[in-house]
């Protein structure tokens, strides 16, 4: 399907040398937080689709829903704003901030509407939004409805596309992967990526380090997901392939953890990378673990994925 092409892809992959030597394991880094558009982050890649079928379909307004410092939010602000959309979005967590900082501060400059709710829950935000999209439609607005991270059969395909990115890196260096790890929260990164995988009959295992849910119910999610999205290129995704650790996600989506907090300490210091504690923290910090476990062979290639979420910093 057509899409735009907001994204700066292919994004750089290359090794993290220093944290190689330091992990005694051979990593690689997609830089997915490079993407560019409204500070990057592996959103946009989803977006490029989503928001091209909103246009072709002739919406003139967004809704969706996500916690206070929603990367996806922030970037489909930005993208509404780019493309003569409006943006309305339902905010989640525990406590409404007082003061709007880091990606709250750019939905705002964006020019979003921002409604707040007051729950951890994700299914009541969700809830919330469908129930704002009707009270739009209402009024006269054509809206076009985007679930948490975009994570729907259109949103999915910017990940498939970042696969064969992938796949392509390999064949063009004669470097292959035996891993990848990344961070999980609503499907869809992983979805995409396990598609790509299955296209491409690519023989390594791809983990998704979940920072919000159980594994049992984000394996569901991503089935779900991977199965819709496999019939347009007549593949399907394994259960056995569907790899999700929920070790790393502390005490709940968005707390920082030891771990994440020492993760984000490693790569800025050692390469100067820059991670956040709610997404790309924690996948790192599961990535440091295996390491420190002996769970990869010193020969192995590991490809992390960087989703971007660095905004989340100036909190």
């Amino acid at each position: 399907m057509e899409k735009l092409n907001n994204s700066l892809i292919p994004t750089p992959l290359h090794k993290l040398e220093a944290i190689s030597k330091y992990l005694e394991v051979n990593i690689y880094c997609k830089r997915d937080d490079l993407t560019g558009f409204a500070f990057g982050g592996n959103k946009t890649r989803k977006l490029d689709y989503l928001i091209a079928e909103a246009k072709e379909k002739s919406y003139n307004t967004i809704v969706t829903t996500g916690g206070f410092q929603s990367n996806f939010c922030r970037i489909t602000a930005a993208y509404a704003v780019k493309e003569g959309l409006e943006a309305y979005f339902v905010l989640g967590g525990k406590k409404r901030p007082n003061k709007l900082t880091a990606n709250l501060l750019l939905m705002k400059m964006f020019g979003a509407k921002l409604s707040f709710i007051e729950t951890e829950d994700w299914d009541l935000w969700e809830s919330e939004a469908m129930k704002l999209a009707d009270r739009l439609t209402q009024r006269g607005k054509k809206v076009y409805r985007m679930p948490i991270g975009g994570s729907n059969s259109t949103g999915i395909l910017g990940y498939i596309d970042c696969f064969n990115e992938i796949v392509s890196y390999e064949k063009k260096n004669n470097i292959y992967f035996d891993f990848i790890i990344h961070a999980s929260g609503s499907a869809g990164t992983q979805s995409g990526l396990l598609i790509g995988k299955a296209v491409n009959n690519w023989n390594g295992k791809i983990i998704g380090i979940s920072v919000a849910k159980s594994a049992k119910q984000l394996i569901n999610e991503v089935l779900k997901l991977s199965h819709e999205g496999g019939k347009k290129y007549n593949v399907k995704v394994n259960y056995k392939d569907v790899i999700v650790d929920d070790k790393y996600i502390g005490k709940g989506y968005g707390v920082p953890t030891q771990k994440a907090s020492e993760a984000i300490k490693i790569f800025a210091k050692l390469e100067g990378i820059l991670l956040d504690s709610v997404y790309s923290a924690k996948a790192a910090a599961a990535l440091i673990d295996y390491c420190r476990k002996k769970q990869f062979k010193k020969k192995q290639n590991i490809l992390f994925i960087h989703t971007g979420g660095n905004i989340y910093l100036f909190k």
